[in-house]
């Protein structure tokens, strides 16, 4: 016999739900609500792991190890215990164990995620075996062109667990200290030191792991001196610097660089060369073959001063210069660069470890041919992918075909909007959220090279979602909210993002005029790729306009998924949770 289970705790059977909704101001729609049932498959669930109608701790372990797939040891246990200690209080605990109410009370609840909240991978691999959370031109509230530039998106980047800020370095008008712009355009300007300091203060608030700071360097050696001692003044002992970075053969791993900032950036050229030197911006609108004109205007220049440029991973050699970047170079610890020359130069093997940063398209353009060879370059060397030039409204890229060839630093404009930020945000859900997920083993497989081209490859997985049912939109909005004269109307998208393969889109059926829709709906899901693969689940709101409500959204990463029943709680268009809305999903994996 199933409890009833109402808009925000239990209702009696008894009790029923009346909403009115004005119509042409004059009339009263009524609607007679349902109290929402659990489904009948939950009812039983509990019912197969309980005696007499009350499940007890043991009996929850039991339910935790056998249904849900937990662990059976001492953690599961004490997770058991704190299920309990959690519902003490409410009305719905009985003092002998959970009857249904609060065992469905607890499905529904924070105590019951999707995911793992600790980091559980082996982070003991270099660096360059992992997926790094990243961001672009990280100072920026909001467009490329004319947007304000603060320390706050750097803030709030660090705290969603962002592992690498990029700044952008140029002198002041007096040319007499360092300020953080973006070049070139009516963007605002925010001191160095302040960008510094924000990093410093928030640095490891989210995550302990190391933060790495790619500096875009537009500075003459004096200024570059004038940071080299600014660095060194506000970062200390949390400054990461190797006397032997440009011999480094292998990078170190995440675990021995906890609470470190790093800093990477091209080391400083010698002077012939420097007077040679093209602005990055202006490679970078050379990469981007959508703005023709600037391509057309710039190429017999840039080729002709490319025949008289050092290879461009290569610093000044050390006893040429005795000079005042000396310092500036000593702060480098992981060595960065954009390709000039052809493709064979900068992907060939290397005995020192470095970063190399392409456009998005500029690798989209490469792995048609070269697939193969970037992912043999980043399985020592950093790859850092950021948007193109015309990106001016700070939208982003798909991530996926940067993780494809293993590329570690996908750069994203963390102020932008969305599903592709969506996708980044799910992935680095992964591992308890500390900015460092381990790359997959067959991308790191040296014997073996993965080809991303290949989409024939067989399944290895397939994964069973049921949607059963969702609440909390009652909660978290108004009554009109959705409908003025109506409650609204859900369906379910289910899709996995991932090579493509595996991506695809499921939809449930709409469940009309209810708040809490009860769906139960299984979709499947073959994966030839789970490591790689994003769950996106997003609600929806039918409107018979056409224009469709949202509803909330998550992504979460599907190697991580707990299998078992789970609530899903929803976020934002921004990524923020909401307080109140989720989903109960159960989760089953099938290898084949």
């Amino acid at each position: 016999m199933a409890t009833k289970f109402g808009f925000k705790q239990q209702a009696s059977r008894k009790q029923s739900f009346k909403q009115h909704f004005k119509v042409c101001f004059c009339f009263n729609r009524m609607f007679k609500l349902k109290v929402a049932e659990p489904p009948e498959e939950i009812n039983n669930i509990f019912y197969r792991y309980t005696q007499n109608g009350t499940m007890n701790i043991d009996e929850l372990y039991n339910f935790l190890v056998h249904f849900q797939g937990e662990e059976s040891d001492d953690a599961t246990l004490r997770h058991a215990q704190a299920v309990f200690h959690s519902l003490r209080h409410l009305n719905i605990f009985q003092r002998r164990g959970l009857h249904f109410d609060a065992f469905f009370r607890y499905l529904f609840g924070d105590l019951n995620g999707p995911l793992n909240d600790q980091v559980h991978q082996d982070m003991n691999a270099p660096l360059a075996h992992y997926f790094l959370y990243t961001g672009h031109n990280s100072y920026l509230t909001g467009n490329q062109l004319s947007s304000e530039s603060s320390t706050a998106p750097i803030i709030k980047a660090l705290k969603k667990g962002v592992r690498v800020i990029e700044l952008d370095l140029w002198p002041n008008s007096r040319e007499d200290d360092v300020e953080v712009r973006h070049g070139g355009t009516l963007t605002s300007s925010v001191k160095l030191r302040d960008c510094l300091n924000a990093i410093r203060d928030n640095a490891f608030e989210a995550s302990k792991y190391p933060v790495i700071i790619t500096f875009e360097d537009h500075i003459t050696p004096p200024l570059q001196r004038k940071v080299a001692k600014m660095v060194d003044d506000i970062f200390g002992g949390m400054l990461f610097r190797p006397s032997y970075s440009h011999q480094m053969k292998n990078f170190p791993s995440p675990e021995s660089l906890k609470e470190k900032i790093l800093i990477s950036t091209k080391p400083p050229e010698s002077p012939e060369i420097q007077g040679q030197r093209i602005p990055a911006e202006e490679v970078e609108w050379l990469e981007d073959k959508d703005d023709k004109s600037r391509v057309n205007e710039k190429v017999l220049y840039i080729d002709r001063v490319a025949q008289n440029l050092q290879t461009y991973w290569d610093g000044p050699d050390d006893e040429s210069e005795e000079d005042e970047t000396l310092g500036y170079r000593n702060l480098i610890s992981i060595h960065a660069g954009k390709p000039k020359g052809n493709v064979e130069h900068w992907l060939m093997e290397h005995d020192q470890v470095r970063r190399l940063s392409l456009s998005e398209q500029v690798l989209e353009e490469i792995a048609k041919t070269r697939g193969t060879d970037i992912v043999r370059f980043t399985q020592r060397n950093l790859l850092r992918i950021y948007p193109k030039g015309s990106r001016v409204d700070s939208s982003n890229y798909d991530p996926m075909n940067g993780w494809m060839h293993g590329a570690q630093m996908v750069a994203f404009n963390m102020q932008g909007h969305g599903h592709y930020l969506w996708y980044m945000e799910g992935m680095f859900k992964a591992n308890g959220g500390c900015g460092y997920v381990k790359k997959p083993d067959f991308l790191l497989n040296n014997n073996k090279i993965y080809d991303p081209k290949i989409n024939n490859r067989s399944i290895l997985k397939t994964l069973q979602v049921v949607v059963y049912m969702g609440e909390g939109w009652q909660s978290e909005f108004g009554q009109t909210h959705f409908d003025f004269y109506s409650p609204p109307d859900f369906r379910v998208q289910v899709g996995i993002h991932g090579v493509p393969v595996d991506t695809d889109t499921k939809i449930t059926r709409t469940i009309e005029d209810e708040w809490v829709p009860i769906w139960n709906e299984e979709l499947i899901f073959p994966l030839t790729c789970p490591e790689l693969a994003i769950l996106h689940i997003k609600v929806i709101e039918r409107d018979f306009s056409g224009q469709h409500d949202f509803a909330g959204q998550t992504c979460l990463p599907v190697s991580e998924l707990k299998e078992g029943i789970r609530a899903v709680r929803l976020c934002d268009r921004k990524g923020e949770p909401y307080k109140y809305v989720r989903l109960l999903i159960q989760f089953r994996f099938s290898n084949h």
